[in-house]
């Protein structure tokens, strides 16, 4: 038979806990720091706070086409290299900002008989893109048009940098101030109290895109030779999130 050994530390605390309780004496629990830095890390409130600012625009982005459709490959590419090319110079002329190529295209087209594939003519094309105050626009896009361009794929309204900024920061604010508010209304009805701020997330508050407008060349192109295309920008609305966690 194994006899089982005994620690001495345990048998001491065992007749000092028997003598205690003998004599009437009462234990209260102890809390170790550690405990109570757990219980303190799980009250944390987390609340997230929107913000949303509105700018007008002031500048418009335009991306401007020329298509091209014919037999001959040389004689379309050649075509829509000239038109283009009429098309850039009166841009320049006019001081437009970010002036760029974005995109050429030269690409056969078929018929189909048969089951068979019949190239019939080639379709050529190349997009440029530039910027300027909007108030401008309208009368550019109509010369423009005369001078070559038949496509207009594309407009968008554009705030100004320093004016975006300013709205951003802003918007970041107003974030803060409502996730604060809800914080406390929510903790004041539990009469409770926030302590410190422990966390601090930025959710948001990136520049929007532009507010694009659509329109057809064939629109301007209809347009009376004495009249102005009138172009009419918008807003540019940033939104922020802020999210907090509070300690309580």
């Amino acid at each position: 038979m194994k006899l089982k050994r005994y620690d001495p530390r345990r048998l001491t605390a065992a007749v000092l806990m028997s003598a205690a309780l003998a004599s009437g004496l009462s234990f209260a629990p102890i809390f170790t720091p550690m405990a109570s830095a757990q219980e303190a890390a799980m009250r944390i409130l987390t609340v997230t706070g929107q913000g949303e600012e509105s700018v007008p625009t002031t500048k418009t982005q335009v991306d401007l086409g020329v298509d091209v459709q014919g037999t001959d490959a040389a004689a379309v590419q050649q075509e829509v290299a000239q038109r283009t090319a009429a098309v850039v110079e009166l841009l320049r002329s006019r001081q437009v900002e970010k002036l760029e190529t974005t995109g050429i295209q030269l690409s056969p087209t078929y018929n189909y008989e048969n089951g068979q594939a019949e190239v019939v003519g080639y379709s050529g094309s190349n997009t440029v893109s530039f910027r300027m105050p909007t108030e401008s626009v309208g009368s550019l896009l109509d010369e423009a048009v005369k001078t070559g361009a038949n496509q207009i794929r594309g407009i968008s309204f554009i705030a100004d940098d320093t004016a975006l900024e300013a709205a951003r920061q802003t918007a970041l604010r107003e974030a803060v101030e409502d996730a604060q508010g809800q914080a406390s209304t929510v903790l004041g009805s539990l009469n409770l109290g926030s302590q410190e701020i422990v966390g601090i997330q930025i959710n948001g508050a990136a520049p929007p895109m532009p507010v694009p407008m659509p329109r057809l060349a064939a629109e301007y192109s209809r347009a009376q030779s004495d009249a102005v295309t009138p172009v009419v920008g918008g807003e540019q609305t940033v939104q922020a999130q802020v999210t907090l966690q509070i300690r309580y």
